[in-house]
């Protein structure tokens, strides 16, 4: 509630949200959405909404310069590779849940049985 209070715009926002502004057609839709940010959201995510605007702002004045916009793109798609939800899972089979990832593909479910019990191992990448 103190970011709410505090921040006239982000005030204004959320209070759209609550009365149906954006959902005319169904104005209670966000209604339980808004409760929770303003009461018992433990992640603080008002919190984060001025951060959240000035970082948007940079945003928008980089993708007005085209050249330095498509170079940040490429620069963020080549580094992508270490957050792959590949590696995250077999990362949290080993640490977290303590069994050997397998590279063993499951049969289409429109296989038809004699086939999907021939094992299948897909290339490691």
């Amino acid at each position: 509630m103190e970011y709410y209070e505090k921040i006239p715009e982000l005030k204004r926002c959320i209070d759209q949200i609550k009365c149906g502004y954006f959902t005319p057609h169904n104005p209670d839709q966000f209604k339980d959405l808004v409760d929770i940010i303003l009461k018992y959201d433990r992640f603080y995510v008002l919190a984060d909404y001025e951060a959240y605007i000035e970082c948007q702002d940079r945003i928008n004045k980089v993708y007005q310069n085209g050249n330095e916009w498509t170079l940040m793109a490429i620069k963020n798609i080549a580094s992508s590779g270490y957050f792959s939800s590949d590696r995250t899972i077999e990362e949290y089979a080993k640490d977290i849940w303590g069994v050997e990832p397998t590279r063993e593909k499951l049969p289409d479910p429109h296989e038809p049985k004699e086939l999907q019990d021939q094992p299948k191992v897909v290339p490691k990448k």
